[in-house]
């Protein structure tokens, strides 16, 4: 009697996980066949969407900043080695040798 009570209970959960499967199948579906909204867009008091700029492209009166905002120059290879091992070797941890009496 007690099998018969678990494989009811059992049939009756998998049942309900191949409903709740079909039925997420079908909201899926058609949440997929809706135009997107998109992620930087309210909908303001007329109705319309519009964009709204991400926070740090603001200046500090609210207005969009057209300029770049990162400058970067290019550097050679030997530059940028250079740079890192005085880096490493100004550091507190760095022992007294250099990399160069290492090798």
């Amino acid at each position: 009697m007690l099998h018969l009570i678990y494989i009811l209970a059992f049939t009756i959960l998998a049942f309900l996980a191949v409903r709740n499967l079909i039925h997420s199948l079908i909201v899926v579906g058609m949440e997929s066949q809706r135009s997107p909204m998109p992620r930087n867009a309210y909908r303001s008091s007329s109705g319309a969407f519009r964009n709204v700029p991400h926070p740090e492209l603001l200046d500090d009166s609210g207005n969009v900043v057209k300029e770049p905002l990162l400058v970067m120059r290019s550097l050679s290879m030997q530059e940028a080695r250079n740079q890192l091992d005085s880096l490493y070797l100004s550091s507190p941890s760095s022992s007294e040798e250099t990399p160069e009496e290492k090798s």
